[in-house]
């Protein structure tokens, strides 16, 4: 194998402070609900983000297979934006740092590609690795969407994981990444998003907010999801209008909650990101909260240095 090193090119300018949690999301592979792609977006839009190693694309992508876009205007060729696969420092809500990997899943090199990944965690100290996927499952989106956990974090597993199947997968280059990983005893964690089937092919808000709280249950980074919220709402609306109007698509809906009610009944699975009644905090208790942790973080910082 090549030299790892050979496939990326680290941004010189850029210090990375140890024992950062890393969070990967790579297109490509199945995205039900374009949760993948949504939840990196979203991210790279709304966070501040730095790139702190970029990947070879000659090295990585099979261009025929899926090609770049080219703008063409009358005339002349005006712009192209080559795909992207880069390793970034990026910021939570509250100010945190945390690693971001995003872009396209490598089609060539796979394990060229996870021995970089692996050396770059390595070289970063990363505290752990999160990473998130989605797969079409017969379930109503009247119900909140559910994860399949994998990795070696024990208390995820058993707070979120619901569907604990044993079968053969086709794998995608973050399952060589995460099974590498855990070879190593590496804190390592994948959510797999459990959506509608029929809403597989939709870009679905809610799969995307779903995601998010994952991560935020792996890595205690805060989020904006307020945006995708309203989003997630508008959407499921117009859906839950096109079922009122559809008999076949009611009487679907209805069983598959009977089906998913039934599975989940006597279930002790509660989110992390719930209270003891199973109910999230609402907007102004979150607010309240984040209100009282930055004032103890301004109290704190103004206080005097103490002396050695």
């Amino acid at each position: 194998m090549r030299d790892p090193r050979s496939l990326f090119e680290l941004n010189a300018d850029v210090s990375v402070p140890p024992g950062l949690p890393l969070v990967a999301g790579l297109t490509g592979s199945a995205d039900a609900g374009g949760a993948v792609a949504q939840t990196t977006e979203y991210l790279r839009e709304t966070l501040d983000t730095t790139v702190v190693a970029t990947f070879d694309i000659d090295e990585l992508l099979d261009y025929r297979a899926r090609r770049p876009i080219i703008l063409f205007e009358g005339d002349h060729l005006s712009d192209y934006t080559p795909p992207r696969l880069a390793l970034e420092l990026a910021r939570d809500e509250l100010g945190r740092p945390f690693l971001l990997l995003t872009g396209f899943e490598p089609d060539f090199r796979w394990e060229q590609f996870s021995a970089a990944v692996l050396l770059l965690v390595d070289e970063f100290q990363v505290s752990s690795t999160t990473w998130v996927n989605s797969i079409p499952m017969p379930v109503p989106h009247t119900r909140p969407i559910r994860v399949t956990v994998s990795g070696n974090r024990e208390e995820l597993i058993e707070t979120m994981s619901v569907w604990r199947p044993t079968t053969q997968v086709p794998s995608n280059a973050l399952h060589l990444i995460e099974y590498r990983l855990v070879e190593l005893g590496h804190p390592t964690t994948g959510f797999v998003l459990l959506i509608p089937h029929y809403l597989a092919d939709a870009e679905y808000p809610s799969a995307a907010v779903a995601a998010l709280e994952a991560i935020s249950a792996a890595t205690g980074r805060i989020f904006p999801t307020d945006a995708l919220r309203e989003q997630g709402r508008e959407f499921l609306g117009r859906i839950d209008e096109q079922v009122g109007e559809n008999g076949e698509l009611a009487k679907l809906v209805g069983t598959l909650e009977e089906r998913h009610d039934a599975y989940m009944e006597g279930t002790t699975l509660r989110s992390p990101l719930t209270d003891e009644d199973g109910e999230l905090p609402s907007a102004d208790e979150i607010a309240a909260e984040l209100e009282k942790f930055l004032a103890f973080r301004r109290s704190r910082d103004d206080e005097p240095p103490r002396s050695g």
